[in-house]
């Protein structure tokens, strides 16, 4: 089956979001159909904050080692796509279809400027009122792009890749729950007006990351003909609510990663109160 052909299951695909060789190959023993890396715990990994920190080259060389040690397809996370043309956008998706990636995330916000050693705030804004928060502050703001011109960008990029003859499966994640605020309503209009554009300009899924409610997760099955993409958050429904609801693709995002961190910290913590290896082994 093909990794477009899994977003048509009855069922939803649940993706096993990992960070390194060992996370991918366990992903693999336990039956998961497909892998996507998480730009956050790998960013994580590596010492550094989200929001494209980690080299281009960087990321490269981890899917190349992913790739050769299993056998599921792998999706890989370039958060807004390493590069300000279409074109360097284009490029680095082609090197990554070049290796055997099956399908790429690829997200409508930025940090609204190039320092970005501080982690970024989250509003519902467009990148003109962003920059100038950032500007006041000193620190960069994740801000979604103005959502006109991120089609435009979104349909040359898929120009330059049918050209090329790639076929890899585009998931565009739209950050309006994650950059909501306390507006939820406005959250759910600005989403089903972006899919609308996002389909248009040739997007094969959609990726709305942040939603819990499930009348809004519905109310976003049902705007589109595109396979939908949840991601894992607090409160969100079980997977068999989600299916009801129209939801053809479930994310965990790095909280899986988070989750094993908080573990190691707790078996650390317990070897260095009881003086002994023993919590190893029990």
């Amino acid at each position: 089956m093909t990794f477009k052909a899994l977003h048509q299951q009855q069922a939803p695909l649940i993706i096993c979001n990992v960070w390194d060789v060992p996370s991918a190959q366990l992903g693999e023993k336990l039956g998961y159909q497909a892998l996507g890396t998480s730009s956050a715990a790998i960013a994580h990994m590596l010492g550094k904050n989200d929001g494209e920190q980690v080299l281009f080259s960087e990321l490269i060389y981890l899917v190349k080692h992913i790739l050769s040690a299993v056998n599921v397809p792998l999706t890989v996370d370039i958060e807004s796509g390493y590069g300000r043309s279409a074109q360097e956008v284009a490029s680095n998706i082609l090197q990554l279809a070049q290796l055997g990636v099956a399908g790429i995330n690829i997200e409508d916000s930025r940090l609204s400027h190039s320092d970005n050693t501080h982690s970024a705030s989250r509003h519902l804004k467009t990148m003109d009122s962003q920059e100038t928060d950032s500007k006041k502050t000193g620190q960069p703001n994740r801000a979604l792009q103005a959502k006109e011109a991120f089609a435009a960008r979104l349909d040359e990029v898929l120009s330059y890749l049918r050209a090329a003859g790639v076929d890899i499966f585009i998931n565009v994640r739209t950050d309006t729950y994650l950059l909501k605020g306390n507006n939820l309503s406005q959250a759910l209009t600005e989403t089903k007006a972006r899919i609308a554009l996002y389909q248009r300009a040739g997007a094969d899924g959609i990726f709305v990351p942040g939603v819990t409610a499930l009348s809004d997760i519905s109310a976003i099955a049902n705007t589109t003909d595109l396979p939908v993409n949840v991601m894992c958050m607090p409160g969100l429904a079980d997977f068999t609510e989600l299916k009801r609801c129209g939801v053809k693709r479930i994310s965990m995002g790095n909280f899986v990663y988070e989750n094993m961190l908080n573990s190691l910290d707790t078996v650390l913590a317990d070897i260095s109160a009881k003086g002994s290896f023993d919590p190893l082994f029990n």
